[in-house]
Parts: C-alpha cells; sequence; structure tokens
C-alpha cells in the first residue's frame, strides 16, 4: 500500500513503529504534487507549496523521537484552502489576484489548532475565487490567481465542485492525506461529494471563524475533507474549540467529545431518517436515480425511512442576507489580517476593474455587496434574515422533532442552504457513481452540535457500502 493510500490512523501508526518519518511522509506527498498538479493530469488542486514543511517534518521527527507525539495528526501534512490565513511564507488570497501579495498577519485560529496537534501545514489549496461569492455562473475550481481545479475522476468534464475545490481534488488525487475547506452553503459538500470523499460541514460555533476571509459570518464555518469518515472525525477533534477571537464558540460545548468513541459498533439499524424532497428539486436524473438507491441501501441496513418529507416556503429562499454581511466582514477581515494595502471592498472592486483579467465572470455579487449600507440596520436585510431562519432553521427542526429523526437524506450538496442557513451541521460520504459515472455523495443532516451522531450513522453507511474508489484521471474523451 501506498502511503497516499493510507488512513489517519495507518499513517499514524506506521510512524510511531519507526516505518515511515514525517519527513519521508512529506517527501511524498510533494512529490505527488511534482506529478499530478502542474505536470501529467494537471489537476491544479494546489496553489502554493509551504516552503518549510519539510524542516517542520523533521522538527516533528524529533519530538518523536523525544516521545513528544502530540496525537493522529503528529506529523502528517494537511492542505489548508486559500481563504484560510496562514502566519507563513505562503499567501493567502481567496484565490483573488487582489490579495496574490498578501501575507496574513496572523494564523487563523484553527490554523493555530493544527500547528498545536503537530500537524504539517503542507501548502494552500487552489478554490473557486471568492469562495464562489465573486460573480455568477463563476465555473468550479477557477481563480484569477490559480486557473483551474480539475476533477481527477473526469479531467475537465465531471464538475470538481465548489469552493473548496483544490482541497477535495488535492486529497483525491492523492497530493495530501487530508485537508481543510470553508463553507457557507455547499463549499465543504460540494467538493466533497464530487470527488468521493467525506466533508463534514459543523455546527456553527463549533470551529472558530477567526482569520478565514469571509463571506457571510452567520453561515460561515471550516471543515475537513478526508478519505474516510473516521480520517474526517480526527480532524474536526483538532480544530473544534473555544476561541476567544470568536464569540460564539462560547458556546462549543461539545468541542472535546471523542468522535470514535464505539465508532467500530455504529449500525444504520434502528435509526429513524428522513428523506428531505425539497432539496431534491433540482437534482438531475442520473444522480437522482443515485440518491433512490443510496435511500434503499438505508433501508436495507436497518433504517426506518420516513420518505416524503418537506419543508414548507423553501421557494422563498432567495439569498440576499449574504450581501449584506459580506461587506462588513469582508472590510473587518482586512483591517486586522492583512498588510491592508487592499483596505476594504471598495478597494478590490477598483483593482478588478483595472486588470481585465480578474473579470473573466465579472463581480457582481462584490458590486451587491458594494451597494449595502453596512450597518445591518436594513428592513431588506432583516427581513431576509428573519426569513431564512423561518424557513431553515425551524423548519429544520420542526422535521427532526415532529418524525424523532437521528438525521435528515439530503443528495450531495443540494438543500445545503438549509443547514447553513441553521447552522446546523452536515456530513456527505460517498455513495457511488451515478449511470453516466459522476460522483455522488449521500448527506446527513442532524440538529445543533449532533456531529458525534452523524459521525456514526455516515460511518455505518460508509462501512456498510465501502463505495469509494481511487481516480483514473479520465481525459475528457473518456469520461
Amino acid at each position: 500500500m501506498q502511503i497516499h493510500e493510507l488512513s489517519i490512523m495507518e499513517l499514524h501508526e506506521k510512524l510511531e513503529n519507526k516505518e515511515l518519518t514525517s519527513v519521508k511522509v512529506v517527501e511524498y506527498f510533494l512529490d505527488k504534487i511534482s506529478k499530478l498538479n502542474k505536470h501529467g493530469p494537471e489537476v491544479n488542486a494546489v496553489l502554493e507549496i509551504n516552503p518549510e514543511a519539510l524542516l517542520i517534518a523533521r522538527a516533528r521527527d524529533v519530538e518523536r523521537e523525544n516521545d513528544h507525539a502530540r496525537g493522529y495528526l503528529h506529523g502528517v501534512p494537511v492542505l489548508i484552502k486559500d481563504n484560510i490565513s496562514t502566519n507563513d511564507m505562503t499567501h493567502t488570497s481567496a484565490g483573488s489576484l487582489a490579495l496574490a501579495n498578501n501575507y496574513a498577519l496572523y494564523d487563523a485560529y484553527i490554523v493555530e489548532r493544527l500547528k498545536a496537534s503537530g500537524a504539517i501545514v503542507l501548502g494552500k489549496a487552489n478554490m473557486t475565487e471568492w469562495a464562489n461569492f465573486m460573480a455568477e455562473n463563476m465555473t468550479n475550481g477557477y481563480s484569477s490567481r490559480g486557473g483551474q481545479v480539475l476533477n481527477p475522476y473526469g479531467l475537465g468534464c465531471f464538475d470538481v465542485g465548489g469552493s473548496s475545490s483544490g482541497s477535495a481534488a488535492g486529497v483525491a488525487a492523492g497530493m495530501a492525506p487530508i485537508a481543510i475547506g470553508t463553507e457557507t452553503f455547499g463549499s465543504i459538500l460540494s467538493p466533497a461529494c464530487n470527488n468521493m470523499l467525506v466533508g463534514i460541514k459543523p455546527t456553527l460555533g463549533l470551529v472558530s471563524r477567526a482569520g478565514i476571509i469571509p463571506i457571510a459570518p452567520s453561515h460561515d464555518t471550516a471543515g475537513p475533507i478526508a478519505k474516510s469518515v473516521i480520517d474526517a472525525a480526527i480532524l474536526l477533534r483538532e480544530i473544534a474549540g473555544y476561541d476567544e477571537l470568536d464569540e460564539i464558540t462560547y458556546g462549543a460545548n461539545y468541542a472535546e467529545l471523542n468522535y470514535l468513541e464505539d465508532i467500530e459498533k455504529a449500525t444504520l439499524n434502528g435509526k429513524r431518517l428522513g428523506v428531505l424532497r425539497s432539496a431534491f428539486k433540482n437534482l438531475d436524473p442520473a444522480r437522482e436515480s443515485l440518491m433512490e438507491r443510496a435511500i434503499g441501501e438505508c433501508k436495507e441496513f436497518g433504517a426506518m425511512v420516513i420518505d416524503g418529507l418537506e419543508i414548507a416556503d423553501s421557494d422563498k429562499i432567495d439569498f440576499s442576507a449574504l450581501h449584506y454581511e459580506f461587506k462588513v466582514a469582508l472590510n473587518t477581515y482586512l483591517e486586522n489580517y492583512t498588510d491592508k494595502t487592499m483596505k476594504s471592498l471598495t478597494d478590490i472592486i477598483d483593482f478588478n476593474f483595472r486588470n481585465k483579467e480578474t473579470l473573466r465572470f465579472g463581480q457582481k455579487h462584490l458590486l451587491l455587496a458594494e451597494e449595502t449600507e453596512g450597518t445591518f440596520c436594513d428592513p431588506a436585510y432583516i427581513d431576509a434574515k428573519l426569513r431564512d431562519l423561518r424557513v431553515c432553521r425551524d423548519g429544520l427542526s420542526n422535521l427532526l422533532e415532529e418524525h424523532d429523526l437521528d438525521a435528515l437524506i439530503v443528495p450531495g450538496n443540494y438543500g445545503s442552504y438549509f443547514a447553513a442557513s441553521a447552522g446546523f451541521p452536515a456530513i456527505t460520504v460517498p455513495s457511488g457513481v451515478s449511470e453516466d459515472n459522476r460522483p455522488f455523495g449521500i448527506t446527513f443532516v442532524g440538529k445543533a452540535f449532533s456531529e458525534k451522531e452523524l459521525i456514526k450513522i455516515a460511518y455505518a453507511y460508509e462501512k456498510e457500502t465501502n463505495y469509494r474508489v481511487w481516480p483514473k484521471f479520465l481525459s475528457p474523451e473518456n469520461c
């Protein structure tokens, strides 16, 4: 078995037994990046390499030699999405040429936690520019700074998903064992399910938002992207926790849970799962057929499935509240985490107008955000925010409680806005490939801070089906 095929547990064991060193592991993944990222299939998932990764790996080996290993991630490399601040020799740009020269002044809190766990920041992952909140119809995985990320299962013909495109494609291609993505709605779930991976969108408040280039603080969170449920659970445990710079984490009393406790006993037998048909409305026939199979499998594995559930007024959501939050949140980030070369959203919009290569898809969302007054007093914002909470949070809560559900089933990232607006967790796990050979995933959504239960449900499904396979890097003519 090659290193990129190892689970985190297997990698940890080999490091502990001195069968591998962290230096050898980092060298291995750097070699994979060299062969797959800009050469060969040109997946283009990795935007920058941390030039100190090998030196840090040596330090981790020394710590291990002196019995100072800190846990499962000690000496393990991880890719970080390019909108997450790292105070190292890599840039933090959200894929934008406007921030191409930005070195973050501080680590994001989740990066601090990763470093404290002994993990090695391997580099920055390419992403959909501004987390896909720049323009309408921007191609998933495209950024003006990094170019186009490709799906290793179908190069140039299968949607890579976004906006955490490079985080997912990098892990799927074997260029890193694990990665961090971020989600406002769908940006972890989408690339994870499109690249046959596990992605966890945590409860809002479980993971600190500090130091992450934002879209909407009422939705934004970081989360794991990994090859398996257990790998994702290990990574989640390390990034979750209280941060004095992010007040909403004060309520994250579940951060220290052992997500792996009794996980091998996990089963779907007796679980009550509801199928949220409101999330199926825009699903294409090939993926709908795959989802129906996945739902049938849950029944075969002993779950009681309550089908036909709907969220009332789901067609009333219009996403307009995000524009109001983006302007203020971005300006706050620029003030606190950058050298202020770009001081505001206004500066970024002006830069884009002066540099036409950044405007391949336009910047409609940036312009709409700029038009807002930035005080959150606009009745249109308040109305949109309250409507989203009523439809999404109250709608999901009512379904979960009324039917005594352990989780709701949605297809991949379809319906991700429901969980995002509610601040509820979701986990996607591979459910095979559709008739046209595209990877896809089944997603489980639960009530706030139910990650431990969702992880067990996802693990039980994964254990029974084991659908994940490595990509063949199919060219467009063979997709």
